[in-house]
């Protein structure tokens, strides 16, 4: 479906994915992510051959396509991740932070190249080549022959192939750079030096990516596949859990005398000094006078929780108010409350993982998020972008399983078309004309 979200969402990747791509944390305790793992990487040479990953098209007899390189290379911003340090615009931001260099810092390379160790690097590999194969998944040095030959799937990730096909570990690997993690973090500073603001949803990413599989019968035999509305909540709960990550951690929460604000509502202080538009919430997670927490991934977890399991919906819509009276209060407050929040949302991370969202749950969700705007909770920027790109995946869900005639699919196109382009411009953006286009969702949904 390439509407209002696509368009959205590529002018959004043309920033977001050409700034900031995958490289990261842990995933598991034997499973790190690509750019911690201990082996050495070989470069995109070694996948890039006719007859491995370079093929100029498709092979139809073969399990995959063989043209993955090509692809990555061609279309994926990922490979021009390490170009952009290069130009002026970063050169600029450098200046502002003190780096001799963005294509020499690792506070750059470690997200926008696969920059492992200097003794983790093959004799063919370069940093120029930006995000490459292995800076996704993983470094080849063990399973680079073997995953050729076509063992299982399971051995090759013993082997170190990274497990992109589970929606936990593509969300920890995306969000590592989309935000940050324990070893890298994109803070206010970066952004006051003029990085771009970060935004990510796992599921739209996942569908605005280049792809360089085809999921078939084969492709199934052999790895996960989850949908969209399961990537979509899985995303929201490793984002939250992230955050609240931040937020309890003593080495990110704080910038000298300040919080670390890029945990914060970012239109809650970059808004023109004469727009007098604040009001409370139902939640109450707004304050006069105070930046509050962006808790637009808490809130699409709220969301979910509600439809899935809604006695855990309302213990979050509980800890989630918590959060943002403690923060309100001081650090201390706000660090406890978002430890506490933070034991709830690892439970839902696995519960989502592992769930089966059905026609009745993506009805519920989607409902849901009508019924949260029309109570005024999207007063942020931040949320209606979720919000927006939440219901794309819904909708998109529903009408690949065929649960809505054509007409209906129409009408529910034309109205998500209205929702994204009430979010088209995030400096001008009116709470009053996002409900409205929640307004129109709601009755296409009825009709």
């Amino acid at each position: 479906m390439l509407n209002a979200r696509r368009l959205f969402c590529l002018a959004l990747a043309g920033i977001a994915l050409a700034w900031m791509v995958a490289a990261g944390q842990a995933v598991a305790d034997d499973a790190p992510l690509p750019q911690n793992d201990k082996v050495m990487h070989l470069g995109v040479a070694s996948c890039a051959s006719s007859t491995c990953h370079g093929a100029v098209t498709s092979f139809t007899q073969s399990t995959v396509l063989l043209n993955e390189y090509v692809t990555w290379v061609r279309k994926d911003k990922h490979a021009k991740a390490y170009e952009v340090l290069l130009n002026d615009e970063s050169k600029r931001i450098a200046r502002n932070l003190g780096l001799k260099n963005a294509h020499e810092a690792d506070l750059c390379l470690d997200c926008h190249a696969d920059n492992v160790p200097a003794a983790q690097r093959g004799p063919s590999f370069q940093l120029s080549e930006g995000v490459g194969c292995e800076a996704c998944h993983g470094g080849s040095e063990k399973w680079l022959s073997s995953h050729a030959v076509g063992p299982p799937h399971a051995e090759n990730i013993s082997l170190g192939l990274y497990p992109t096909d589970d929606p936990v570990a593509r969300a920890e690997l995306c969000l590592s750079c989309h935000f940050g993690n324990k070893d890298k973090f994109v803070t206010h500073r970066i952004m006051g030096a003029g990085h771009p603001r970060m935004s990510f949803e796992l599921d739209t990413f996942t569908q605005i990516q280049p792809a360089h599989f085809v999921i078939d019968e084969d492709y199934r035999k052999r790895k996960q596949v989850s949908d969209g509305v399961q990537l979509w909540a899985v995303g929201q709960a490793v984002a939250a859990r992230e955050l609240l990550a931040a937020l309890t951690d003593p080495k990110r929460n704080r910038d000298g005398m300040f919080p670390e604000l890029v945990l914060f509502d970012c239109h809650a202080c970059h808004s023109s000094m004469s727009k007098v538009d604040w009001r409370p919430t139902s939640t109450g997670n707004r304050t006069p006078g105070m930046p509050h927490v962006n808790g637009a991934s808490l809130l699409m977890l709220r969301i979910v929780a509600d439809a899935v399991e809604p006695a855990r919906g309302k213990a979050m819509a509980g800890k989630i108010r918590a959060l943002h009276k403690a923060a309100s209060q001081g650090m201390p407050q706000m660090v406890s409350a978002a430890r506490d929040l933070r034991v709830l949302t690892d439970e839902l991370v696995q519960k989502f993982a592992s769930h089966n969202f059905d026609a009745d749950a993506m009805q519920a969700i989607l409902g849901g998020l009508i019924k949260t705007g029309l109570e005024g909770e999207y007063a942020d920027y931040a949320a209606a972008e979720q919000v927006a790109m939440a219901m794309d995946s819904i909708i998109a869900a529903m009408v690949d399983a065929q649960m809505v005639s054509d007409a209906k699919a129409r009408k529910l196109q034309t109205a998500l078309d209205a929702v994204y382009n009430a979010v088209d411009r995030e400096d001008s953006y009116s709470s009053w004309r996002f409900n409205k286009a929640l307004k129109g969702m709601q009755g296409a949904i009825a009709s």
